[in-house]
């Protein structure tokens, strides 16, 4: 399964999250910004690839329909409510992530606490 989080600048929380769910067995994860100075900005390329789209606030999925609407039918596009106050790697961040992503790709418990918790 391929999935894309997507924030503002992708510096923090989107790459923090793609470095988790990398970690996982049959997970391909990426992560982009919606700024135009984001570290990766979201791309056509990368909306195509992505099987499920995690935008950290509602902000960034209003964004990605705004830009890339019309290929983004069929798409799954979930808004993960998490504010722009955590650090990249960041214990708490790790936590709400493994919870909220974990819930909407079917994740055990026992499988979250064997995905990265700290910065390798």
């Amino acid at each position: 399964m391929n999935i894309l989080f997507v924030c503002s600048r992708n510096r923090l929380r989107s790459p923090t999250a793609e470095a988790v769910f990398s970690g996982w067995d049959g997970v391909s994860a990426a992560s982009a910004g919606t700024s135009p100075d984001a570290e990766e900005p979201v791309s056509t390329d990368l909306i195509l690839w992505a099987d499920v789209i995690f935008a950290m606030e509602a902000i960034h999925r209003r964004r990605i329909n705004e830009r890339f609407g019309a290929i983004l039918r069929g798409k799954r596009v979930v808004v993960l409510g998490i504010p722009d106050r955590y650090g990249y790697m960041e214990v708490r961040l790790i936590e709400i992530l493994k919870q909220k992503v974990g819930r909407h790709l079917k994740i055990s418990v026992h499988d979250l606490s064997s995905l990265h918790t700290s910065n390798e």
